[in-house]
């Protein structure tokens, strides 16, 4: 359903060491970086987007805002990262919170949700609100 997601940034390297660190933890991996990508609305635009491993959609992306303004997070959007578990989710937002991020809800179930919603919030470097979660039951061994 979703191509990609793409929210500007400021100073697109320290950005980028912030998602390098969140998406490893999710294991996505580093699809494209262009430092310098001209078009005809601009004359720099640095962007990257990361993937699962092996395939090509969808992609988390970052860079710099096409229209050359600040960049400027909405009061209600948020993107949602899909964890495969629990302990994922803690790494995720551990490693948010140790690379400039801030703290909008620590890792935990949100039974308000649905009774295995297990779920942690953050804002990035530029104020953008991002969530990591898990949907799946702890299974026991």
């Amino acid at each position: 359903m979703i191509s990609h997601t793409f929210l500007g940034v400021g100073d697109f390297d320290r950005a980028f060491r912030f998602y390098e660190a969140v998406l490893g933890e999710l294991g996505l991996v580093l699809r494209f970086r262009e430092d310098e990508r001209p078009n005809k609305h601009s004359k720099q635009r640095s962007w990257a987007g990361w993937v699962r491993p092996g395939a090509s959609r969808p992609q988390f992306q970052i860079g710099h805002p096409f229209d050359e303004q600040a960049p400027a997070p909405g009061n209600g959007p948020m993107v949602a990262l899909l964890a495969p578990d629990r302990p994922t989710v803690a790494r995720a937002w551990q490693a948010a919170l140790n690379h400039g991020g801030t703290d909008e809800g620590a890792p935990g179930l949100r039974p308000e949700y649905h009774a295995h919603y297990y779920g942690a919030y953050f804002r990035d470097l530029d104020g953008n609100k991002l969530c990591v979660c898990c949907h799946d039951a702890v299974v026991e061994e």
